[in-house]
């Protein structure tokens, strides 16, 4: 009975993604409608944008890399019962981090390019450890800290690039190339995409995350002090010192998100004007992907993919970009409402129907 129970859940887990997707992308087809678009049109161009061109493809795999590390920094501190909403701000303090050791630093690539990437890692992990010992030690909620540190992040990368780094252009200066993922090979068979080795990366980190939470007693921890912190003190579990942990490794995987852009996309950093968005799509990506490494990577994919398609659609249907935030809007919504899918279905059984 548990055994049917436990892979009814599973499918459950399975579907109602699906099931979410599907119905963000009707309702986006209805929208196009009721606005004068064809949605055949549309979405026809979308997957051209994506699949048509190895230039796409390779954009859209360069899109996915940093989502796929917020998303598992997202679904880390899910796993563990917490809700990194500081993803972004993680993401902003690891760019920067990132950047500077790349800039700072004369080393040869097989040294210089872990310690920036590691550089990244580190200060996402201090980003998130402050709201870490705050959720610890005097019980602050975590969402509350979290959101406030993004702004704390984002005006104080600010500050830092135009008081000590600022080169014309708004920006810092280029990293040095034995700190950078870019790759000649990758972006000639890719029609010269901004495609980088950071994709490895964010592969390994799919697969760190599984190894920690699944094969580790540490990771066993973490996960019962998730789903239940009485029952893990009177076990005998450090509550406070996993809760800290967990805030750690979910900031360190941000980090290295921020470094992918950093030390891939563009080797460099500028002002920023507002939040990069990576961190906050990250949720969406974690939410979608069921807080799973796999699911991550799915999500990632899908969310890049529409991205990237969606320039196409603007161009090739003349559909405005801003059609795939509804989509996207629309996803995460069913995703969210997961529940009230689950109910449906419930009811459905229940009723022979």
């Amino acid at each position: 009975m548990m055994k049917k129970l436990l892979r009814r859940n599973k499918f459950l887990s399975l579907l109602v993604p699906l099931i979410a997707v599907l119905l963000g992308i009707l309702i986006g087809a209805i929208v196009m409608l009721l606005t004068g678009y064809n949605p055949v049109l549309g979405y026809s161009a979308l997957l051209k944008g994506i699949f048509s061109d190895t230039y796409y493809m390779g954009e859209t795999i360069r899109t996915m890399t940093p989502l796929i590390l917020s998303g598992l920094a997202v679904a880390f501190a899910f796993r563990t019962g917490l809700f990194n909403i500081g993803v972004e701000g993680q993401v902003i303090v690891g760019w920067l981090a990132s950047v500077y050791v790349g800039i700072a630093l004369e080393l040869p690539k097989l040294i210089h390019l872990p310690v920036a990437i590691l550089a990244g890692a580190l200060a996402g992990a201090l980003w998130g450890f402050i709201p870490g010992i705050l959720k610890a030690r005097f019980q602050v909620h975590e969402v509350i800290v979290t959101i406030m540190m993004n702004y704390i992040a984002l005006y104080t990368a600010n500050y830092l690039i135009r008081a000590f780094l600022l080169v014309p252009g708004e920006r810092t200066e280029a990293i040095s190339p034995s700190a950078s993922l870019a790759s000649p090979f990758l972006e000639s068979i890719t029609d010269y995409s901004r495609l980088h080795y950071g994709f490895i990366v964010a592969l390994i980190g799919c697969i760190v995350m599984w190894f920690i939470l699944w094969k580790t007693s540490k990771g066993f921890e973490l996960r019962a002090v998730g789903f239940n912190q009485h029952a893990s003190q009177y076990s005998g579990m450090n509550v406070k010192k996993n809760i800290v942990l967990a805030m750690l490794i979910s900031g360190g995987f941000a980090g290295v998100a921020g470094a992918m852009e950093g030390l891939g996309t563009y080797g460099y950093m500028s002002i920023l004007s507002g939040f990069t968005g990576v961190g906050f799509d990250g949720i969406a990506v974690a939410l979608l992907g069921a807080n799973t490494g796999v699911g991550v990577l799915l999500a990632s994919f899908l969310f890049g993919g529409l991205q990237i398609g969606a320039l196409n659609m603007q161009s090739k249907a003349g559909v405005p970009v801003e059609l795939i935030d509804i989509v996207i809007a629309l996803i995460i919504f069913f995703v969210a409402s997961s529940y009230i899918i689950r109910w449906v279905m419930n009811r459905i059984k229940k009723e022979g129907i």
